[in-house]
């Protein structure tokens, strides 16, 4: 029997022990607890990426972008010949496909950048997580597929910068083009695309440029030096920094070796071989006509911006209005007499005297070789080379550099090739010429510089120079406008013209004063600014300025100032030809014309060009200022381009010098073509010495003359073609009479002259007048009084019943170039006096 009493019973205070399996129960529940914040954590992080994602992927470039970059073609430039003129692309580059590249090339470019290029789709995240490894330990590295690196060249915005956004932009972007494009066609736009310095895009324009060969024509170590610049070309330039590329081509040699493409033997070798790199600069995507071709460029892009086109990657062919002959003759003509100028221009600054010493242009080219060009322009002028000195970069940068002004300038003066290139610079005189045809408004030829590689300025369209007394046609213009007759009258002495500022406005001119009664048309012919000044003030300052922006100067400011008649407000040589091809066209004007058509890669015209003719001066008014013009290169400003150049057409013109021969002009119109020349120093404080060879009716007018003869002489103008006639009364003919009528007459003046005849006696002179085939009566009549004014009142009396205005001061003109030699303008019609012998 058992006693229970003698058993303990349990204590109510005490613990229960814990069971064995409670601690892996607890740590169970830990571990379920972890996770499920672990994989909550996941599950956030995955909708906040995804989200994050969902709300970049729309931002990223979609796949047609790199559709476009692949099919992309430049624009084209053709001639109104149909001569290939230019290339419009975003820089100097030509597509070739994969089989047209080295396969050195590619295994260069996939051992070094990329070498598991062919088995990642877009990413390669092994060598991204080993690049972000290395960059925290101080060693950056580029984690960067070829395909990413396609993006970055492809889309500029997806950016550059360092930023998560741009990553995960470039990564979505990257996966994409790898889904749509196969591994090859990534590759071959890759190598089309990429940039290698000296505006050249692509791996074939870069073979021609660093190696003088098409890309298929590669060797290992000219591929290799080619991929080594990817990582940076300004730095691993083999040009200017030949021992870092070298550097950097044996690394890219180290990694064909390392994968396979090279052998150890091979590695070896090439390691020590040089660079032998020739840097051959592509011809340049403007062409023949460099200057017309970046003004059509200027306006072709914002036509494409206008009209959803891209003009670097839409293959656009677009028909230019440019003539091939006439922008040779153009060319030659520019080239051969601009030389001509320099000549003249060396000697006459070479040598201390002032005088001139031939008016013959081609003497000077002798005279050239016995003097040191600009030798006493650069000793009287020290002061000047002073100034040209501080403006210069090199200056600026070595004062900034923390040198003295002093030492900066003497150690630049003590620099020889800076010195030389700076006074050549500053001593080449330039010069812009442009030719179109005043009918249709088309340019027909078109020469900014004497030389694109020297001077890439334009001095047709973008240079602004004061155009002198070529703006006095606009004045002149103005003025028939307004009613103003040719034969108006003027006195030819100082004119002192108030300003609003209460100043006082003298226009001289470098003739002199002739003191003399001289008609518009005088004014105009021989170039007279105190007429022209006059004419200014009957006319009214905004009549000449609405008449300068209606027929062609459009953009350039003009100030509205008295002097604006003299031609002092700055505009381009290509306003102004457009002016005086409104005259020509008889007062009508056209916008300027340089491109006919645009057809797409397909051929088909998708826009075409033209102007509309615009009344902006009466026909009567254009005809009358014609004529006057005629008279300029008839016996004024402009005789030389007839003398000289013997040229036999119906042509008007208008010469131009600015104050210190700082610019010379010459604009010749004939109907069919209008061309014009501007001379000077791409520096004004720069000029021609002389008054003689500084007048643009002995500089500019060289250029234009030798144009229009060698063009008349080709036939490319048809010299039979002539500008309408002003249509006046006809004139009165003086027809010497017999003798005995003569003598009968001035004896003692007893015979009265029947009507239509007339005396006139001035200084002991004594003329008759009357109309051609008719007899002279001897009729009787009282003696005059003694006296010029008398005889004055006597001849105004005569021509008055003649319907006629007196003048008895004219100049010599041919008004309608049908009027016999010794002509004479007076009142607006033409007295022929008799010229000896007739």
């Amino acid at each position: 029997m058992v006693d229970n009493k003698s058993k303990p019973g349990p204590n109510p205070h005490q613990f229960p022990k814990p069971h064995p399996s409670a601690p892996r129960r607890i740590l169970r529940r830990v571990v379920l607890i972890v996770t499920a914040l672990v994989v909550t954590l996941l599950v956030a992080t995955a909708v906040a990426i995804s989200s994050y994602i969902a709300k970049i992927a729309p931002t990223t470039p979609g796949i047609e972008g790199l559709q476009a970059v692949r099919e992309a073609q430049p624009s084209i430039l053709l001639s109104a010949d149909g001569t290939h003129l230019a290339t419009f692309a975003r820089g100097q580059q030509e597509q070739v496909t994969l089989a047209q590249i080295s396969p050195n090339v590619i295994k260069a470019l996939i051992a070094t950048e990329d070498h598991r290029f062919y088995d990642h789709p877009g990413i390669d995240v092994s060598r991204s997580l080993s690049a972000i490894v290395h960059t925290l330990r101080g060693d950056a590295q580029g984690g960067s597929t070829i395909t990413q690196q396609l993006v970055r060249n492809v889309f500029p915005e997806i950016g550059r910068s360092r930023t998560i956004e741009r990553k995960v932009r470039e990564i979505i972007t990257a996966i994409k083009i790898e889904k749509a494009y196969g591994k090859d066609q990534i590759l071959e736009t890759y190598l089309n695309s990429v940039p290698f310095l000296y505006n050249v895009i692509g791996i074939e324009m870069a073979a021609r440029t660093y190696y003088d060969k098409p890309a298929a024509e590669l060797d290992v170590l000219e591929s290799a030096t080619l991929v080594g610049m990817l990582k940076g070309t300004s730095y691993y330039n083999p040009v200017l920094n030949p021992d870092r590329a070298q550097k950097r081509r044996n690394v890219v040699l180290a990694q064909m070796r390392k994968h396979g493409a090279l052998s150890a033997d091979e590695y070896d070798a090439l390691r020590e071989q040089p660079l032998q790199v020739k840097l051959t600069r592509q011809p340049d995507p403007l062409g023949s006509a460099p200057h017309f071709a970046g003004y059509v460029r200027r306006q072709m892009l914002e036509w494409a911006d206008a009209n959803d086109y891209n003009l670097y990657t839409d293959g656009l062919t677009i028909y230019s209005t440019l003539d091939d002959k006439l922008q040779s003759a153009a060319e030659a003509s520019v080239e051969r007499q601009t030389k001509v100028l320099q000549d003249i221009a060396d000697v006459e600054w070479g040598s201390k005297s002032k005088r001139v010493a031939s008016h013959t242009p081609a003497a000077y080219a002798a005279l050239r070789k016995k003097v040191e060009p600009f030798s006493y322009f650069w000793t009287e002028r020290a002061d000047l080379l002073d100034a040209f000195i501080r403006e210069t970069g090199e200056y600026k940068k070595a004062v900034a550099a923390g040198r003295s002004e002093e030492e900066a300038l003497a150690g630049l003066k003590a620099n020889e090739k800076f010195m030389t290139r700076l006074r050549e610079g500053k001593t080449r005189l330039e010069a812009g010429f442009l030719a179109m045809d005043p009918v249709s408004g088309e340019v027909k030829a078109w020469v900014g510089s004497r030389d694109f590689e020297i001077d890439q300025f334009d001095h047709v369209a973008q240079a602004e120079r004061q155009p002198g007394s070529t703006f006095k046609p606009i004045v002149y213009g103005a003025a028939l406008e307004q009613g103003l007759r040719p034969d108006r009258i003027y006195p030819d002495g100082q004119v002192e013209i108030r300003l609003v500022d209460g100043g006082v406005w003298r226009p001289t001119d470098m003739s002199g004063f002739s003191n003399r009664m001289m008609s518009m048309r005088e004014g105009l012919v021989y170039s007279k600014n105190t007429i022209t000044a006059q004419v200014m003030q009957d006319v009214g300052l905004p009549n000449v300025l609405r008449m300068a922006r209606a027929v062609g100067i459009e953009h350039s400011r003009l100030d509205p100032v008295p002097s604006l008649s003299l031609g002092t407000s700055p505009v381009t040589l290509f306003e102004m030809v457009s002016a005086y091809s409104t005259i020509a066209r008889v007062g009508e004007y056209r916008k300027p014309v340089v491109v006919r058509k645009i057809a797409d890669r397909h051929g088909n015209v998708i826009a075409e060009f033209g102007s509309e003719p615009q009344r902006v001066m009466s026909e009567e008014t254009a005809i009358e200022l014609i004529d006057m013009m005629r008279g300029v290169v008839r016996f004024g400003t402009g005789t030389e381009v007839r003398s000289r150049f013997n040229i036999a057409a119906d042509i008007a013109g208008k010469t131009g010098t600015t104050q210190n021969n700082t610019d010379g002009w010459f604009i010749m119109m004939h109907p069919r073509m209008v061309a014009g020349a501007w001379v000077g120093f791409n520096d004004s404080r720069v000029t021609m010495r002389s008054d003689h060879w500084g007048q643009g009716g002995h500089n500019a007018l060289l250029l234009v003359g030798d144009f229009f003869r060698d063009t008349l002489k080709a036939k490319l103008v048809d010299t039979k073609i002539k500008f309408p006639q002003p249509k006046r009364p006809p004139p009165l003919i003086v027809q010497e009479p017999s003798q005995e009528w003569v003598d009968r007459v001035t004896e003692n003046m007893e015979l009265t002259p029947p009507p239509g005849y007339g005396v006139i006696q001035q200084n002991g002179t004594t003329v008759v007048v009357g109309p051609a085939g008719q007899d002279l009566p001897a009729e009787r009549a009282p003696s005059p009084s003694s006296g010029s004014s008398q005889g004055e009142d006597e001849a105004g009396r005569y021509l008055t019943d003649s319907g006629r205005r007196p003048a008895l001061s004219g100049i010599p003109v041919e008004s309608s170039g049908s009027t016999p030699a010794g002509t004479w303008n007076a009142g607006g019609g033409d007295l022929n006096y008799p010229v000896p012998g007739q």
